[in-house]
């Protein structure tokens, strides 16, 4: 089941029935699949994602019931007690073809289960079940999990005023935002009847160069960086998307960025190929690179260290922004938060 994107959080009693909320987690959501000893962790995608994580296989094994579907999200943290938070990197660098490298990343950043559903338990399917009383089948499923397990069960709430709190709160332990979700309704997989609120940032980036459209013609997206506070070094800090341009914009933007490419000494562009993507070997990822002299205003909604957390959205030229002045220390941060006061339901 998914979610579709509203503004703001919406009021309990918007929906027939009601809604209640929860946090968004920023992980690899999946669906736990548990038969006995048999445990399958099902990506959205097409890549299951059981050998990457053997650590969570024998953690359902020990904690989980029996037989179950479980609707759940895959997260990774980092920190010292009290200062804790997800940890994207951690969590994206667990997808690796190496089996050596599974096992020892499974000790060394271990990754945990938050489980939000129940749509499965023994032999009953409980997909047709309101979930509200889904909910109350997987607190009850669960109630024998201890503080320090590595599964928990997400928090709940009907206020929502409460969801508002936590949507400002919990950005600062990693987290994505908030879930609505309709009290009343049942699964419906392949269907966005939730809703999700997702925290949105604005800031000024420098172009560094753009990848060519996947149907070989024109920019498909720009590649884009932000000048170090410490040694005024430009850094990569993520790929900004320009789906709302149209073909003609796209091969107009070649023909504009042709001054500024970076070309060896005979001329032609440098090699930008970067190490393929881990989640697509397939994956083209090189790029052309350009001198770092135009500035766009994109949309984001989280920053993880010195990059974008997800891909950026565009907004407009600024033409009347220098490029050294886009610093990574003027992007706006959520205060911090620790993630075990998420994790702690209460």
């Amino acid at each position: 089941m998914l979610a579709k994107a509203v503004k703001e959080v919406p009021a309990a009693d918007s929906v027939a029935g009601g809604l209640v909320y929860e946090p968004k987690w920023d992980g690899f959501r999946c669906l736990v699949l548990r038969d006995g000893d048999e445990v399958e962790l099902a990506s959205r995608g097409s890549r299951p994602l059981t050998r990457y994580f053997p650590e969570v296989v024998e953690n359902v094994r020990r904690l989980l019931p029996e037989k179950c579907v479980v609707d759940a999200e895959i997260v990774v943290r980092s920190g010292s007690p009290g200062e804790e938070r997800l940890q994207w990197e951690h969590l994206s660098q667990r997808i690796h073809p190496a089996e050596s490298r599974i096992r020892k990343l499974s000790k060394e950043t271990p990754a945990e289960l938050v489980c939000f559903d129940l749509l499965a338990l023994g032999d009953e399917s409980l997909m047709d079940l309101p979930f509200r009383e889904r909910r109350a089948r997987l607190e009850k499923s669960l109630r024998n999990l201890k503080d320090g397990d590595p599964i928990h069960l997400t928090q709940v709430t009907t206020d929502a005023d409460v969801a508002r709190d936590w949507f400002e709160r919990f950005e600062g332990a990693g987290l994505d935002g908030v879930v609505a979700k309709p009290l009343e309704q049942a699964y419906a997989p392949g269907k966005r009847t939730m809703l999700k609120i997702k925290h949105s940032r604005t800031a000024d980036a420098v172009i560094y160069g753009y990848r060519i459209h996947k149907s070989g013609q024109g920019v498909g997206s720009l590649l884009l960086g932000l000048y170090t506070e410490v040694d005024g070094e430009e850094r990569m800090v993520g790929v900004g998307g320009i789906a709302a341009f149209t073909q003609q914009r796209r091969l107009d933007l070649v023909d504009e960025f042709e001054p500024l490419v970076v070309r060896d000494e005979d001329g032609t562009p440098k090699d930008a190929a970067t190490d393929r993507s881990r989640f697509s070997s397939a994956k083209d990822v090189s790029y052309v690179p350009v001198r770092p002299e135009r500035v766009v205003e994109v949309a984001f909604d989280q920053m993880e260290g010195a990059r974008f957390r997800h891909a950026v959205t565009f907004l407009r030229w600024r033409p009347d922004r220098e490029p050294t002045s886009c610093r990574l220390d003027q992007v706006d941060r959520a205060p911090a938060y620790d993630l075990a006061e998420v994790l702690t339901t209460g």
